[in-house]
């Protein structure tokens, strides 16, 4: 059996990669990806592969990209870090979803599952391709527009394309819009991150989520860093790690 692994996160890709050569004898890792557009340009070039393990969240796009993008009939196990819709999705579809951090087990059981069905898999191509593509949509519409705050005794919608910046300390998660008003809400950062446009949002670090609108200029920081300058006063500076700054050069470039 030919795998692909498409994981931005080296150290979880090796895992993976030991994980299922270590468990069956007769699997080849064909090659790890790491982003939306090295996978793209794989499946252009590269015979498709009997299986794919994938991650959602990649460091350029969400991965079902590259499925919208190159036509794709192989079968996917995701790897991820997030729940939403996709568990109900692929059960129903079946194709295995293993939460992060991969349990041995799961992946086993993911994998003899595929055993099972591949013969089915492989004269319902199409059906598979349209299964996908619906949870593609899903996920697609899962951006929100709008954000509801419970402040008291009140629900108060706040638009995204509002929000200047999302900022974490201390526990709290606050709100800051263009107009410099101030929301807090339970939410955590990972939970926003996962229902906000990737276009307009940027995951910045452990602090930060922030808009491009609310960008004014980018300075170059210690240690080939970078700090991002916003349209509104900051708590603190909004540092982009050396590892990430070509990242956000590039989400910049999108716009």
């Amino acid at each position: 059996m030919n795998v692909l692994i498409i994981e931005d996160e080296i150290k979880t890709a090796r895992e993976l990669r030991s994980l299922v050569s270590a468990m069956r004898d007769d699997i080849t890792v064909l090659d790890i990806l790491s982003t939306v557009k090295d996978s793209i340009q794989w499946f252009e070039s590269q015979p498709a592969p009997d299986l794919i393990l994938a991650d959602i969240q990649l460091a350029d796009g969400l991965a079902f990209e590259i499925f919208k993008t190159t036509r794709i009939l192989t079968p996917v196990i995701f790897c991820t870090a997030y729940d939403e819709y996709a568990i109900l999705a692929f059960e129903a579809n079946g194709i295995d979803y293993l939460l992060k951090p991969i349990d041995e087990n799961r992946l086993k059981q993911a994998l003899d599952k595929y055993d099972n069905l591949k013969d089915v898999l492989s004269v319902e191509k199409t059906g598979y391709e349209k299964k996908l593509e619906n949870l593609l949509s899903q996920f697609s519409n899962n951006y929100k527009n709008t954000l509801l705050i419970h402040f008291q005794e009140k629900i108060i919608p706040v638009k995204t394309a509002d929000i200047a910046f999302i900022y974490y300390s201390n526990g709290v998660t606050s709100i800051l819009t263009h107009s410099n008003q101030k929301y807090a809400m339970p939410s955590t950062l990972d939970e926003l991150e996962a229902v906000l446009q990737p276009d307009l949002f940027f995951r910045a670090n452990r602090q930060f989520i922030i808009n491009r609108q609310a960008i004014v200029n980018i300075e170059q920081y210690f240690s080939r860093r970078l700090v991002v300058r916003l349209a509104i006063p900051t708590p603190e500076n909004i540092v982009i790690s050396k590892v990430r700054s070509a990242e956000l050069l590039q989400w910049l470039e999108k716009a």
